[in-house]
């Protein structure tokens, strides 16, 4: 990505690898706010070669601000139904396009880093999840990965933002067992997280890098670290849409986001390291009607955990996933610091422990 002054004049260039497809790339001229000439190349098929000059020619006179959609929207409506695009589509060239233009950014365009697993309290596990999505769209911190790390004294379930409490927890059965019930800021399912018995990380980054996606693709996008990681673990993972993380012998996670308007997102994955699955169906009553026809034997193989796959430590996964995450991104690693610590366990006091936050959804 080229940085852009669209008032004097600039040659912008961005690239889009298509996941499984080919290079896209756009090369712009950008003068007085418009993108005066395109030329879109790369080592994608298109017949007929005239349709080429069609696609440069639907891009220009475009504002070089124009969304995602808008920009996909010029191009198709640019070609006809003969028209083959094989190993892109529309949508790529929107995405370089926004790329070269600034407005969408790749993994190379961020400093990453990786924060070390740190003993936290789970309800201020699910604060510092909003401090630093909050952090990094206000440009107080870098985009990151987080890995999770709570005491052995806080078995916990970690229900979605929009879920019922009462739908998806047995109180009783959560007393029982001393698990503590937190609500998170994104959506998605419940996380039954006792302290050795799953893998979970957050990343904050901003929402550019997936610029044009939708919640769909960007979940794999995403996660194309991780699944490298697990691929160097002899795990042989695959996405199953919208959002599981499954291997031939089962699932073993799950994502959720949280888009800020303000311009960052919280993605993070929870997979099961060795978790217990009778306990499991006893304190979550959705994780019990999946199972109630097949027995707790079936909700063991259900949710498999990584402990059998991988025959390694919890501490010796996080390794391998720091060292790819690293290779991959250039990413440096730092520990949570005091401050965004303290603002964290504020945030817990003064929202994520209360009642109302709980049970914002009865």
């Amino acid at each position: 990505m080229t940085a852009l002054d669209p008032d004097n004049g600039k040659h912008v260039h961005g690239e889009f690898k298509v996941p499984g497809g080919k290079l896209v790339i756009a090369d712009l001229d950008i003068f007085d706010s418009v993108i005066a000439r395109a030329n879109i190349n790369g080592d994608f098929f298109l017949e007929p070669d005239n349709a080429l000059d069609d696609i440069n020619a639907a891009l220009e006179g475009l504002p070089h601000n124009s969304s995602h959609s808008t920009v996909a929207e010029a191009v198709k409506a640019a070609l006809d139904d003969s028209v083959v695009m094989f190993g892109f589509d529309a949508h790529a060239i929107a995405t370089a396009v926004r790329r070269a233009t600034g407005f969408a950014t790749s993994w190379d365009d961020h400093d990453w880093e990786i924060i070390v697993p740190t003993e936290i309290p789970i309800f201020t596990q699910v604060a510092l999840d909003q401090v630093l999505t909050e952090d990094v769209a206000a440009g107080r911190a870098r985009p990151a990965m987080r890995l999770w790390k709570w005491p052995l004294s806080e078995p916990a379930v970690v229900i979605g933002s929009f879920q019922s409490f009462s739908n998806e927890v047995d109180a009783d059965a959560a007393a029982h067992h001393g698990i503590r019930v937190a609500r998170r800021i994104s959506g998605g399912g419940a996380m039954f997280m006792e302290a050795d018995n799953c893998v979970t990380y957050s990343l904050y980054t901003p929402t550019s890098l997936v610029d044009g996606m939708s919640f769909a693709d960007s979940y794999p996008f995403l996660d194309a670290w991780v699944m490298d990681a697990l691929d160097r673990m002899d795990v042989k993972a695959f996405y199953e849409p919208l959002n599981d993380i499954s291997t031939p012998e089962g699932k073993i996670g799950g994502a959720a986001q949280k888009r800020l308007a303000s311009g960052s997102m919280l993605h993070h994955v929870t997979m099961s390291y060795d978790i217990d699955a009778e306990k499991m169906t006893e304190v979550l009553r959705i994780g019990r009607e999946k199972v109630s026809d097949k027995g707790i034997a079936s909700a063991q193989s259900r949710v498999d955990p990584l402990r059998r796959q991988t025959g390694m430590a919890r501490s010796d996964i996080w390794d391998v996933m720091m060292e790819t995450f690293a290779e991959r991104y250039g990413a440096t690693t730092r520990e949570v610091t005091e401050d965004e610590l303290r603002r964290a366990e504020a945030l817990a006091e003064e929202k994520f422990k209360t009642r109302d936050w709980i049970h914002r959804v009865p």
